[in-house]
């Protein structure tokens, strides 16, 4: 054999090497699947369906073209969605329903079978606005603030139930937005005003009638002095009215005393100025 052949002979025996090794890391490639953290993998079968049990996390073994792995996300989400629901006096409200949700990881292979990988898009918005409708058509408009606490509670309940029927699992339900209709919300401010107004008459009378007390009080008063100065008067004779006389010409007296531009002359000293006091 020469030297050419033998080199040829190399080549090819190389060639048919190489293409061994890749089609085995093809094949061994093909072969393995990982589910990291977080997730877990539902394994379909050509012949078997899907296989009823859930794969972990880490890196496992499948038959090519046989058998195809689905993974999920296990972890939990928010998820939001709005629904605009009659309350049970007939006004419209508009409410925003936040829920963090989760898939019931054991059963994984009947939420594959029943909705797909996108079940939680599929179901929570659904049966999200049909307990929401449910449970505002229970209370009037006014009660959903009143009683919003009541109110999220049920929501809660009836969610958590109802989701339970598709193998989701809610670790959190909330009412983030509540809002009313245009026609509502000016009710409700009319009837604030008429509110405002109403305690504003209740003062304005309520004033009026103690400042009536009041004048009738002060009334009564005057009466009931004037009612003692007569029955004092009656029974001391004039001797109180000369006594009441003596008192302002007593204080008649100290005003003119201290005022320096008049001047105060006995009685009897009239005749020295000429003066007759019988004129």
């Amino acid at each position: 054999m020469s030297n050419s052949q033998a080199a040829v002979s190399f080549l090819t025996n190389l060639a048919r090497a190489a293409f061994g090794l890749g089609a085995g890391a093809t094949v061994l490639g093909a072969s393995l699947y990982t589910v990291d953290g977080g997730q877990r993998a539902v394994l379909f079968d050509r012949f078997r369906g899907v296989i009823d049990d859930t794969v972990g996390e880490g890196t496992h073994f499948l038959i090519p073209w046989l058998q195809k792995p689905y993974i999920f996300d296990i972890r939990t989400r928010p998820h939001t969605f709005s629904s605009v629901s009659g309350t049970k006096d007939l006004q419209m409200v508009n409410l925003t329903l936040r829920v963090l949700s989760r898939p019931e990881v054991s059963r994984l292979p009947d939420i594959f079978k029943t909705l797909g990988l996108e079940y939680d898009e599929k179901v929570l918005p659904s049966i999200g606005n049909e307990v929401l409708k449910a449970v505002v058509a229970q209370f009037n408009a006014d009660q959903l603030l009143t009683e919003r606490p009541h109110v999220s509670a049920l929501v809660r309940e009836s969610l958590i139930r109802r989701a339970k029927d598709f193998n989701i699992l809610l670790d959190d339900v909330a009412i983030t937005h509540l809002s009313y209709g245009a026609e509502f919300s000016k009710a409700v401010e009319q009837k604030q005003v008429a509110q405002q107004e109403a305690e504003r008459s209740k003062f304005v009378v309520a004033k009026a009638e103690q400042e009536r007390r009041a004048a009738i009080i002060r009334a009564e008063g005057e009466s009931e002095s004037a009612k003692l100065i007569s029955d004092a008067t009656a029974a001391a004779g004039m001797g109180l009215i000369e006594l009441r006389r003596i008192e302002a010409s007593r204080e008649i007296a100290a005003t003119l005393a201290k005022t320096p531009n008049v001047m105060y002359l006995p009685k009897e000293n009239n005749l020295l100025l000429g003066l007759n006091p019988a004129r």
